[in-house]
């Protein structure tokens, strides 16, 4: 498989409703590793799941096996070929089973065809590394840029749909989960809430857009477990707030509402996470995850970092939803710890 030094990766990333393939040339080590990135195209599925509200699987599925060819010819583009990777990696988990299943049927198939080791990747280990796609320089991400000495120990907090995440690293390789959501993760609590405002799809960005223009003080909604000792996170409560609120309030600006419900749920991820950087002493907070693309949420927690003295890493925007280049970060760092995994979907994967 390649030289030590040097891996092509092609990966493939289906686990909801993005259909993302990327190859990416990756080298280094564990101390020092290095991405650069060939290609990396998403095709999104939003305008077909829009007339539902929500991401519907079956139809998912559907999508994932009428895109992923398409995709993959966009990836190769006459200057790429299968049989010049050393490597085949897949998102086998966490998600939507049909749409992990097409991703994992699809990998399978190319890498047995091209006779190619497959590796089979957790989405979420895809988010927790994206940081290192965080510094680019036109396609070349070397993480010496950052040493990753001088990041870790770290507090990672992952938000997206469906997880809320806190966890301690004390390396690239080593890691524990501190807290979690007990319900509802803030990404689903983000598009709940748009559904309410009667936001279109997807409510999460709508929402973000919406509360530009409102007031973040004109609700006082609550911080649930703000002020607990443990590290987890509960959203449901805040949810049915604002549903109460809209209620008894039918005519409250919507963008007030927007605003404060965001308000709410910054100040309750972002004064948890800093506790937990003081409590634990690490050198940096890692931010990540779908919602971890939201204005505002970046701003605040890199304003926290700087008052407490913390490095704050963060990916592109565009790496922090998802993508398939990602994957290939968690891909190579597998691989370089010989690290296997089931080829096959599993929906309620974790870290």
């Amino acid at each position: 498989m390649g030289s030590q030094n040097f891996v092509k990766i092609l990966a493939i990333e289906t686990s909801c409703d993005e259909t993302a393939i990327a190859l990416v040339e990756t080298s280094g080590s564990l101390r020092s590793p290095r991405f650069r990135i060939l290609k990396n195209i998403v095709s999104s599925q939003v305008k077909i799941h829009q007339p539902f509200g929500g991401v519907v699987p079956s139809l998912a599925k559907r999508e994932h096996l009428k895109n992923l060819p398409l995709v993959l010819k966009k990836v190769l583009d006459a200057r790429y070929y299968v049989q010049d990777t050393d490597l085949v990696a897949v998102t086998v988990g966490p998600g939507l089973e049909p749409a992990l299943w097409t991703g994992i049927n699809f990998a399978k198939d190319l890498a047995k065809q091209y006779k190619k080791p497959l590796l089979g990747v957790n989405h979420l280990e895809g988010h927790l590394y994206s940081f290192l796609l965080s510094r680019q320089k036109k396609t070349v991400v070397s993480s010496s840029q950052f040493s990753i000495s001088k990041i870790y120990p770290a507090i990672v907090l992952i938000v997206s749909g469906g997880h809320t995440i806190l966890i301690h690293q004390k390396n690239l390789t080593t890691w524990r989960k501190i807290g979690e959501t007990r319900d509802d993760a803030a990404g689903e609590a983000y598009d709940k809430v748009a559904r309410m405002l009667n936001l279109p799809y997807p409510g999460g960005p709508e929402l973000e857009k919406l509360a530009l223009s409102g007031n973040s003080s004109a609700m006082e909604f609550p911080r649930p477990m703000i002020h607990q000792k443990n590290y987890d996170f509960s959203f449901s409560g805040l949810k049915t707030a604002v549903l109460y609120y809209l209620r008894d309030h039918p005519k409250a600006r919507k963008k007030d509402v927007a605003a404060s419900f965001q308000q709410a749920i910054i100040d309750v991820l972002t004064q948890k996470t800093i506790r937990a950087a003081n409590e634990y002493k690490v050198h940096s907070v890692i931010l990540a995850g779908g919602v971890a693309s939201n204005k505002a949420l970046r701003k605040r927690l890199r304003a926290e970092c700087r008052k407490n003295k913390l490095n704050s890493l963060s990916a592109e925007r565009k790496y922090q939803t998802d993508n398939a280049a990602m994957i290939t970060v968690a891909a190579y760092i597998s691989h370089l710890r010989d690290r296997k995994s089931r080829i096959i979907a599993q929906a309620n994967l974790n870290l």
